[in-house]
């Protein structure tokens, strides 16, 4: 199965020291989806914030796809992100004893 890298945070990797990577899904609307099939996205400000037992990727634009109506997303919503428990406790933990970012 190959897998198509849609958008990458390049930003991230001059500005900040990078301990871990983890791969995560995305709660996604239809029509981002779309937009993010025709490459409209960007990572450059996007961040994630920890609270509880989710964690939500921040300020990710996603451009409002143009052929959908009045049926459209808002380009900068909190989006869910999907990992497993363990890794949400592990970054949890970071971000409270060690004072990480998550980018």
């Amino acid at each position: 199965m190959n897998v198509k890298v849609v958008a990458t945070n390049r930003k991230a990797r001059f500005e900040y020291f990078l301990l871990e990577h983890y791969e995560a899904g995305l709660s996604l609307q239809g029509s981002e989806i779309k937009s993010i099939r025709a490459g409209q996205v960007s990572l450059a400000e996007a961040y994630v914030r920890v609270e509880g037992r989710q964690a939500w990727l921040m300020e990710a634009h996603i451009a409002p796809y143009a052929q959908a109506n009045r049926y459209n997303h808002e380009p900068r919503r909190p989006r869910r992100l999907l990992l497993h428990k363990k890794e949400l406790r592990e970054l949890w933990d970071a971000v409270r004893l060690k004072g990480v970012t998550i980018v």
